[in-house]
């Protein structure tokens, strides 16, 4: 049953589980409600940080999951990350300071890769370990990552799993040992890299840009800055239908456009840059020439107009009054003294501008991740755009006159990669490398400095369409390339730079991740 699930599993996307490790004997319905209490406080208890996180696609998100064949009813959730692989990691740090913060709980995790986290971590696995004996082994708990292994000894055969456990087993062996599990200090290392810095890191990875875009776009992000993932994504994705709903706009005029700065990821920034697209001209969108000194900021704009003005084309408004009765619940109540008590306002006077902008995003995240009656269907982003223009009133002047006095865009200057800058990625890599070997693989060491010269020796050679020349010269036949060294270093370093396709591939462009290129 576990094997079928994972042929199911969906691309580009983590699945997640939360299970309690140990709890009173209770029927269905009373563990079914334990449950979803601890979804109500990790959602509040994480809500200061998921609040502002911009998602690529889909955000975490938290269900009660009835019993299933040998898996017993636990918390679960499943992402789409599309092409921002940071949204992955990020959840692997949620899920490690859940299993922090709540001890009774432990989780694991996994993608259409599988045991992703094992992955990560090859260079240092124990022998015994392969992927057909890996499965319900590696766990989050109190923490820590966990993995519960073979017996070694005669002795350990009758509580160890010789076989890959079920996850009842695993969770009585965590809850009886978990000191027992815990991963080796270089296993756990290699994972905790991917995850340190966060949540600070959320920061270095989000770009604020100047758009010059309709005053109702402005308006609804103010409000609601996450939905900039969804209107970039229907760009991003847009086909010959989406385009007709572009002809004319109907929701988000040209007319009342105002120059304003828009927080994106790099990847969603990324994505908006490299699309070459010329607006119909019956759209009244028309650019300045290419030497204009805001000719960025009115591309973007336009692009992400296009993008707002597809999702709205799609649906109709939802009644605004179904949130007002959200809002009027003892769980939001108990959910807005949570955020204060977390210091989630900052300081800022009840009441102001930026409390409200603050207390709105409040809102529509407890709308959607936290107060979920099982009868309702969320809103789709391009709902959630039509409602919030129903209820948001704006000043075209006062738009104007901030434009004014906008803060300073980010520098882009990221999304080139000098030669220079490559270099001291891969020796920064070598030297992390290094001092992470053990005495055991002294013989595996290798020095990316050695690949990079030897690379740089045997492209600088004279090279035809049949390939590269042999020299003329025997003082030129000093020049080897050793491919294994080569490939094996790159092996070992993939993940800590960018490999840039060939200028003759359609790529869709990405932020420190692998190109997908069709």
């Amino acid at each position: 049953m576990e094997e079928m699930l994972k042929r199911m599993t969906v691309d580009d996307a983590v699945q997640y589980q939360l299970f309690l490790i140990s709890h009173e004997s209770e029927g269905p319905e009373q563990h079914r409600e334990v449950l979803q209490q601890y979804i109500e406080r990790i959602l509040t208890r994480f809500a200061p940080v998921l609040v502002f996180y911009i998602w690529q696609n889909q955000p975490f998100n938290l269900k009660y999951k009835p019993a299933k064949g040998e898996i017993p009813a636990h918390i679960g959730g499943l992402t789409k990350f599309g092409d921002n692989i940071e949204d992955e990691w990020f959840i692997v740090y949620l899920i490690q300071q859940i299993t922090t913060e709540f001890p009774e709980l432990a989780a694991r995790v996994d993608d259409n890769d599988g045991e992703f986290l094992l992955i990560e971590a090859a260079d240092f696995l124990p022998k015994w370990m392969k992927p057909e004996n890996s499965t319900n082994r590696v766990f989050f708990l109190h923490g820590e990552l966990c993995i519960i292994s073979m017996p070694k000894s005669p002795e350990e055969e009758p509580w160890l799993p010789a076989m890959n456990p079920k996850i009842p087993q695993a969770l009585m062996l965590l809850s009886a040992h978990p000191e027992h599990f815990v991963a080796a200090k270089s296993i756990r290392t290699a994972v905790n890299k991917r995850i340190t810095g966060y949540p600070e890191k959320i920061q270095a990875s989000l770009h604020q840009a100047h758009c010059y875009v309709p005053a109702g776009i402005a308006a609804v992000l103010r409000q609601h800055p996450t939905l900039v993932a969804a209107a970039v994504q229907a760009f991003y994705l847009r086909d010959l239908i989406d385009l007709q709903a572009c002809r004319i706009f109907k929701t988000f005029s040209p007319e009342t456009r105002i120059m304003t700065s828009v927080t994106f990821t790099k990847c969603l920034y990324a994505q908006l840059m490299q699309q070459n697209f010329v607006p119909d001209r019956r759209s009244g969108y028309t650019l300045p020439s290419r030497s204009h000194t805001q000719y960025k900021s009115h591309e973007l704009g336009m692009k992400l107009a296009h993008g707002f003005e597809i999702l709205c084309s799609k649906c109709s408004p939802v009644s605004p009054d179904s949130k007002k009765h959200v809002l009027n619940t003892p769980l939001w109540a108990d959910f807005l003294n949570s955020l204060k008590k977390n210091n989630y306002f900052k300081g800022e006077v009840e009441g102001s501008a930026k409390y409200l902008e603050q207390l709105h995003m409040a809102e529509n995240y407890f709308q959607q991740s936290v107060f979920k009656p099982e009868s309702s269907v969320s809103m789709s982003p391009g709902e959630e755009i039509l409602t919030l223009l129903q209820t948001i009133s704006f000043d075209l002047e006062e738009f104007e006159r901030e434009a004014a006095s906008l803060p300073p865009e980010d520098d882009d200057s990221w999304l080139e990669i000098s030669p220079d800058a490559l270099d001291h990625i891969l020796k920064e890599a070598s030297c992390t490398s290094k001092a992470t070997l053990t005495s055991t693989e002294e013989e595996q060491k290798y020095d990316l400095t050695e690949v990079t010269e030897s690379m740089k020796a045997f492209i600088s050679k004279v090279s035809t369409h049949e390939g590269a020349e042999m020299p003329w010269t025997l003082a030129e036949a000093c020049v080897t390339f050793d491919v294994d060294s080569f490939t094996n270093g790159l092996d070992r370093i993939l993940g800590e730079i960018v490999l840039l396709p060939p200028p003759s591939l359609k790529c869709k462009t990405v932020v420190n991740m692998p190109f997908h290129c069709f």
